[in-house]
């Protein structure tokens, strides 16, 4: 490991006064970090798993900035939701250019929301940007929850003994559940192609759709996806994958690379879950040339 420092600063996005925090190696480097927190949330993220992969990385070479969009955490302005954070973006690559006037290059790294706003921000018209590390992307819909919830949670629910001696004994109340039921398969019955666009109408296709756009047209950037096994948003995602020949397509080029951690929750919230993950994204760097290798 190397020595590293840590500092905050202010920087302008459109007027207003946003807050970072770099992470950074005693020695320059050509390629950084920056987190796109999910939101609301603010730059520290839950359990501090935003500090740690910082400290991590830096600890190994890589400098990387976390900082609060406007309107969020010490961020001025009014909030704006993840769709429309692409000011912000840029103006945070900006202000770590500046603070590591080494930095030729940086990977876009975010979770739920934060990995969509990734997916939105305009790289393919920003050559600073070399790829991106999305951890659980958030491709919700009315109808893809409908059907994870359906899989995941009511088959398991009817294969679990504990809920049959709950039923037998009277703990369940069985109108009230069918109700729940019944609405969750009429809304997963819905298809998210229903939302088809008028051309140009970008808020019209769905999300998922319109995040893979945003990917598709940034040729060559390579891309990692983490997905958390224990995590309703990551089963959205992989049924959304499944459901669409162009996600699979865009999952078939050779620079998009899968990791699962089985034993993971959404926000890492486990034991050495965050560690894994900073280290999952250090090896994904080293394996790009993004980072020096390790000794």
């Amino acid at each position: 490991m190397t020595a590293s420092r840590e500092f905050p600063f202010f920087f302008e996005c459109a007027g207003e006064s946003l807050l970072g925090i770099v992470s950074a190696p005693s020695e320059a480097a050509e390629v950084g970090v920056l987190v796109v927190v999910g939101g609301p949330q603010y730059r520290v993220g839950s359990h501090r798993q935003f500090v740690q992969l910082a400290r991590h990385l830096a600890a190994r070479g890589v400098p990387c900035m976390r900082f609060d969009y406007r309107g969020m955490g010490d961020g001025s302005g009014a909030a704006r939701d993840f769709e429309d954070v692409s000011l912000d973006i840029r103006a945070a690559i900006d202000a770590f250019f500046k603070t590591q006037p080494g930095l030729r290059r940086v990977v876009l790294w975010g979770l739920c929301d934060g990995a969509s706003a990734v997916c939105f921000y305009p790289a393919a018209g920003d050559p600073r940007v070399a790829g991106s590390v999305l951890l659980n992307p958030w491709v919700h819909t009315e109808a893809g929850e409908a059907k994870v919830f359906l899989k995941h949670y009511y088959l398991q629910r009817l294969i679990d003994p504990s809920f049959w001696k709950k039923l037998l004994g009277g703990g369940v109340r069985i109108g009230q559940s069918l109700r729940s039921l019944f609405s969750i398969a009429k809304a997963a019955r819905r298809s998210s192609a229903a939302v088809e666009p008028a051309a140009g109408a970008d808020r019209s296709l769905a999300l998922p759709e319109r995040m893979r756009r945003g990917l598709a047209v940034r040729e060559g950037e390579p891309v990692a996806i983490f997905l958390s096994g224990k995590d309703y948003v990551a089963r959205e995602f992989e049924a959304a994958l499944s459901s669409s020949p162009a996600w699979q397509a865009l999952m078939a080029r050779g620079n998009v690379d899968v990791r699962r951690f089985p034993d993971a929750d959404h926000t890492l919230s486990g034991a050495g879950e965050v560690e894994a993950v900073s280290a999952a994204t250090l090896d994904w760097l080293v394996a790009k040339g993004f980072a020096p290798a390790k000794a």
